[in-house]
Parts: C-alpha cells; sequence; structure tokens
C-alpha cells in the first residue's frame, strides 16, 4: 500500500469544511474566532480528529469489545462522542459544551465524512492492475 500525500491533504480539507458546517448547524459547538485563526483551528480540530481516530481509537475498540458486542455496537457512537469531547479539549478555541453534543456532532460527522468520502477516487496500485494480451 503506497501513501498518497495528495489524497491525504483532500480528505483532511473536506473534513476540515464538513466539521465546519457541523460547527453552524449543532448548537453548542463552537469556534472561539471568526476568519482565518477560526479556519486554522477547524483545520487543526479535523487533524486530531484524524491522528485519535487513526492511532488511539483502535485501542480504544478493542479494550471495549465486551461492551460493543454486548450492545451490538451501540458502544462505538460513545467512543466517537468522548473523542469529539477529547478533541474540545486538546484544541483551543474549538468548544463542545457537552458529552450530547459531542454524540451529536460526531454522528454528523461521521455521515459527511462516510458520504464525502466516497466521492474521492482511490488510486490504483499495481496489484489491482490487470494487464491484457492478445496472442494471435
Amino acid at each position: 500500500m503506497r501513501f498518497n500525500f495528495k489524497t491525504l491533504l483532500l480528505k483532511w480539507i473536506i473534513n476540515t469544511f464538513a466539521l465546519f458546517v457541523i460547527v453552524k448547524t449543532v448548537k453548542g459547538l463552537d469556534v472561539s474566532y471568526d476568519g482565518f485563526h477560526g479556519v486554522c483551528i477547524l483545520a487543526a480540530a479535523a487533524a486530531v480528529i484524524g491522528l485519535i481516530n487513526a492511532f488511539i481509537r483502535p485501542l480504544i475498540i478493542f479494550l471495549t469489545l465486551p461492551i460493543n458486542v454486548l450492545s451490538f455496537g451501540l458502544f462505538t457512537l460513545v467512543i466517537n462522542g468522548v473523542i469529539f469531547l477529547v478533541t474540545g479539549w486538546l484544541v483551543k478555541g474549538f468548544e463542545v459544551k457537552s458529552f450530547w453534543v459531542a454524540l451529536i456532532g460526531s454522528l454528523l460527522f461521521s455521515l459527511v465524512a462516510f458520504i464525502t468520502g466516497s466521492f474521492i477516487k482511490k488510486p490504483a496500485s499495481k496489484e489491482e492492475k490487470v494487464e491484457y494480451r492478445i496472442i494471435d
């Protein structure tokens, strides 16, 4: 699997825009600053959410596997809400008022990220390419 910087950058920009829409939509999510500084805060929050989802979330999912199995996977929603709360705590200027606001925001963020991510074309790797030759 190759690392593709353009795809990563595109996903980060889309997630920043999705976070902007969600902050404007959900009451209780707020960015302290306007203008360029506000965009930087949203980009930092999107990066923190992405890093937590990439590195810490798999460990949390593994450790809470029994609870997840018993709740038929609904505990994952709680984990996503906690990730939003932690992001609000880590990124100064990105404010999350309560757990319920974080839960609603994380649901919408996941939905928007899923929908927009489905439009991003993944580059074909060499293993997936099939070449045909016609033999006479």
